[in-house]
């Protein structure tokens, strides 16, 4: 990732969309675009394939999904482009979209459960870096949706863990918060791959299929 990752802030609300160009481009930013409809959204990403792209659910013209109908068109065309996408709003059948294609560079946070700065922010390093950042009411939402569990062969504490990695936190956050070694975690993570016929060499695209599995979603 670049010392200053361009980001494209795609958001109707003007004072929400001037603040977070103010506050991504405080913390190191590019901010190469800042729009406030779907077309400029598609023309914006198309053209310059940014780092990372924060972008609101519902936006004109129609206010109902464009702006997350568009990020998926466009991530279909330019796969892996790093999607957050920041809403008031939790769609279900989108937030599986997103993770569907199992490639990461993707995150869904709810506007107001963002609590400081400093979790944005990291929250977008952490997208713009290929990784999976989704609030716990959106995963919480997606399990309700599930018919059946995938995960019956984890104990209580692996899917603890899962549950952590599908908020987008590293071993070393999950050990802090369950408050065991970074090596317990290791052994976690690799008995919940074993479990879920997860073989993937790369460690990355593992968690990714891992979380996946979690929601329901491959």
């Amino acid at each position: 990732m670049p010392d200053r990752p361009r980001a494209v802030i795609a958001e109707d609300q003007y004072l929400l969309r001037d603040g977070l160009t103010h506050l991504l481009t405080a913390h190191g930013f590019d901010i190469v675009a800042a729009v406030g409809t779907g077309p400029e959204l598609e023309s914006a990403l198309r053209s310059h394939r940014p780092e990372v792209s924060i972008v609101d659910v519902r936006m004109p013209p129609t206010n109902t999904d464009e702006g997350i109908q568009v990020a998926l068109a466009v991530r279909r065309d330019i796969p892996a482009l790093p999607i957050l996408v920041l809403s008031q709003h939790v769609e279900q059948l989108y937030a599986r979209e997103l993770l569907a294609d199992g490639t990461g560079a993707i995150g869904y946070l709810l506007k107001d459960r963002v609590f400081n700065a400093d979790q944005f922010v990291d929250a977008v390093r952490r997208v713009a870096a290929g990784g999976t950042v989704m609030d716990p009411e959106v995963i919480a939402k997606l399990l309700a949706g599930n018919a059946s569990d995938p995960l019956a062969a984890l104990t209580p504490r692996e899917r603890e863990v899962l549950g952590l990695m599908a908020e987008g936190c590293s071993n070393a956050a999950i050990a802090s918060r369950l408050h065991f070694s970074e090596g317990a975690v290791g052994k976690h993570t690799a008995n919940i791959f074993a479990k879920l016929a997860i073989t993937a060499s790369d460690d990355t695209n593992r968690r990714v299929l891992a979380v996946l599995a979690y929601l329901g979603a491959s």
